[in-house]
């Protein structure tokens, strides 16, 4: 069945709500505050935000949530690219919170703590420079009725800051086996955890965890013991679709900062917005991103209505949202000349995270051989 991919009345509010909230609590000039204040993101916001029941988004009504869907989760995102809101919205309110919502009562006071905004997570997975969820080494040993764990995971998004950590580790097999692996919820204050923040370029938290021995029971596994791929598999897409969001969103954001440059720069006693060569890409741009707006409300539906078909459909959007983002800051940094370079302009703080968020969780190249695959080649 094919969903519209027009906005309802209900999500053009919630846009609208959200692009005026963020354009007074979080503009362009909080990031580089928060950077220079040394801080990863402001947890002033963060309390605003679950105020508003945006914490909620994916939780269950009955575990206090809003339960607004998937694309309600890929709106919010999109507004918050649109001015780098700092937050750990993906990693809690979208990725722990898809995949908790699937763990039964068990998981309802993790889902209550997430809606009020009083629990973060963060997602332990990646080993390497790249995203290979079946590589993981990590070993969860068992010994008696507990498990030690013990290894590196490298990249972690909101590693030093979350209250909670979601961490893959593998239970049985070798590394790049997709069985055998087995999700755990711990502590993040859990003894033999060392939790190590990494310098990114866009300003944000990101950690390497060590697991040294980290104690883990029975009741800390999340799904099935042996199977916490297939456990985290809801939570992985949910966070794809709404990274690609977000990054959509960076691209609007790059893309209107440049067109207001466009209009004010004068050289040859003229605006520089009048070149034809100019107005040429900038409308290769907008169209690029009318497109790629497209893929993300596709993903969004699929997820909230067949959500086992939402591999490909969340791929597509991952896909053509790193080289929409890529092209948007590029034209961007190109279009605004040297000065597109450097801290004294915003518009490099949209160069930045665009790298980052091409990367985590699935660069092109891996979802476009995700799509490759699906249609046999």
């Amino acid at each position: 069945m094919t969903q519209s991919l027009l906005e309802t009345e209900d999500e053009v509010m919630l846009r609208d709500a959200a692009r005026g909230f963020l354009a007074d609590a979080s503009p362009v000039s909080a990031l580089r505050a928060n950077r220079d204040a040394g801080r990863a993101h402001d947890p002033a916001l963060w309390t605003e935000m679950a105020q508003m029941g945006w914490t909620g988004v994916l939780v269950p009504e009955d575990a206090g949530g809003a339960d607004m869907g998937h694309r309600a989760a890929g709106i919010l995102a999109e507004e918050m690219g649109q001015v780098l809101a700092a937050s750990p919205f993906l990693s809690t309110a979208v990725i722990a919170a898809s995949v908790l919502r699937d763990a039964g009562p068990r998981a309802t006071g993790a889902l209550q703590a997430i809606a009020t905004g009083q629990a973060t997570y963060a997602l332990a997975l990646d080993e390497g420079p790249k995203f290979a969820p079946a590589a993981t080494a990590l070993r969860a040993e068992r010994q008696g009725n507990a498990f030690r764990l013990s290894g590196t995971k490298a990249f972690v998004a909101d590693g030093t800051t979350a209250g909670r950590i979601l961490v893959l580790a593998r239970t049985s097999g070798a590394p790049g086996d997709p069985a055998g692996l087995t999700l755990f919820d711990i502590d993040a204050n859990r003894a033999g955890l060392d939790r190590q923040a990494l310098s990114t370029i866009d300003s944000r938290d990101h950690a390497r965890l060590v697991f040294d021995g980290v104690e883990a029971t029975g009741d800390d596994i999340i799904g099935d013991l042996d199977n916490g791929f297939a456990t985290l598999r809801p939570g992985l897409q949910a966070g794809q679709a709404a990274l690609a969001a977000e990054l959509t969103g960076l691209a609007a954001g790059a893309a209107a900062i440049t067109l207001g440059y466009l209009k004010d720069r004068r050289q040859f006693d003229r605006t520089i917005g009048s070149f034809q060569a100019l107005q040429h890409r900038a409308a290769h741009l907008w169209s690029e991103i009318e497109v790629t707006a497209s893929a993300i409300a596709n993903a969004g539906r699929v997820l909230d209505h067949t959500p086992a078909d939402a591999g490909l459909a969340v791929s597509l959007a991952k896909a053509r949202a790193a080289q929409t983002a890529k092209l948007a800051v590029s034209e961007a940094v190109q279009m605004h000349g040297g000065i597109g370079m450097t801290d004294a302009h915003d518009i490099g703080f949209f160069m930045k995270r665009a790298r980052v968020g091409a990367e985590w969780l699935g660069d092109y190249g891996h979802h476009a051989a995700v799509i490759a695959a699906a249609r046999g080649f």
